[in-house]
């Protein structure tokens, strides 16, 4: 580690008054990629009609752009609520990070480690599991389910606090939080078959990443990675793909077109059941416990 010339650590605290010159410094790469991700969407489109393969529903395909519109929104306008926070944090700690491209490196590495703990958390957390279930209720698989981001997914970035803490560069930290976002548009197809053993061991592929989307038990809570699958290994959660994934939510939802109802739908129930619990206890269960079990206790109940 360089410490004693500020090369690498150490490096000066940034006035908020200069936080408008970094926002024009810090590339939006998802708006830059939207017109690739459309032609790869259109090409895929294309491909699945000229082989009949039926992977596509429209009312779902164009429920999914919606979301993924108002999500783009959304996130133009954290953008510079991000960078706000992230500068005040990259302030507070002696051994900031001077901007060098190279910290993106273990940046990134960094950051997908707790993006899976963070994914992981919202399959186990009702609350979490309601800012996260829109990218589950597709019941096909394409690349369109990639645009499926919650619009209040940006709560989670509480579990991202660590890695700001760690004082990249805001920059640095800002533009890994996109190519993270950005390397999971790929994995929503069908049409990429295993890759080779090497690849499949060490990343998130489409192959890993349609066992998270299965609903069948076996493929239920598996595979969070979202660069690197080595964590699911390390951590206990990894499954193969050796069956064909049934797609969507345990309770379908069926074809739906309103981004409103794909995005809100899980809290709608959630504070129904905890209006309808009895005691704080209950109440703390129904909004905060592991989604399985609360539809186990329901399935007792016979509600």
């Amino acid at each position: 580690m360089i410490l004693l010339d500020g090369s690498i650590f150490g490096a000066k605290q940034i006035p908020f008054e200069e936080i408008t010159n970094l926002e024009k410094n810090s590339p939006q790469l998802i708006i830059y990629a939207i017109p690739a991700m459309a032609f790869f969407t259109f090409l895929e489109i294309g491909y699945s009609w000229y082989l009949q393969n039926k992977n596509y529903r429209l009312k779902e395909s164009i429920g999914s752009a919606l979301v993924g519109f108002g999500s783009v929104g959304i996130g133009v306008f954290f953008k510079v609520v991000i960078l706000y926070a992230a500068v005040w944090i990259y302030n507070l700690v002696p051994w900031r990070m001077e901007f060098n491209w190279w910290t993106i490196i273990p940046c990134y590495i960094v950051f997908d480690f707790f993006s899976y703990w963070s994914h992981r958390i919202s399959h186990f957390n009702r609350f979490f599991w309601a800012t996260h279930v829109v990218h589950h209720s597709a019941e096909t698989y394409n690349l369109t389910v990639s645009f499926r981001l919650s619009w209040i997914q940006n709560l989670k970035i509480i579990f991202f606090v660590p890695v700001a803490l760690m004082a990249f560069h805001p920059v640095i930290f800002f533009v890994v939080s996109q190519i993270a976002v950005l390397f999971q548009f790929w994995v929503h197809t069908e049409y990429i078959g295993k890759l080779h053993p090497v690849i499949e061991y060490i990343f998130a592929t489409p192959s890993n990443h349609r066992v998270h989307h299965g609903s069948q038990e076996k493929y239920l809570d598996k595979n969070f990675a979202a660069t690197f699958i080595i964590w699911d290994r390390i951590f206990g959660t990894y499954h193969d793909e050796n069956e064909k994934p049934e797609y969507g939510l345990t309770s379908k939802i069926g074809d739906r077109l309103d981004p409103i109802f794909l995005n809100f739908h899980e809290f709608v129930d959630m504070a129904k059941d905890v209006r309808k619990a009895k005691g704080i206890k209950e109440k703390l269960f129904y909004a905060f416990a592991s989604p399985a079990k609360i539809h186990e206790r329901k399935q007792k109940l016979g509600t």
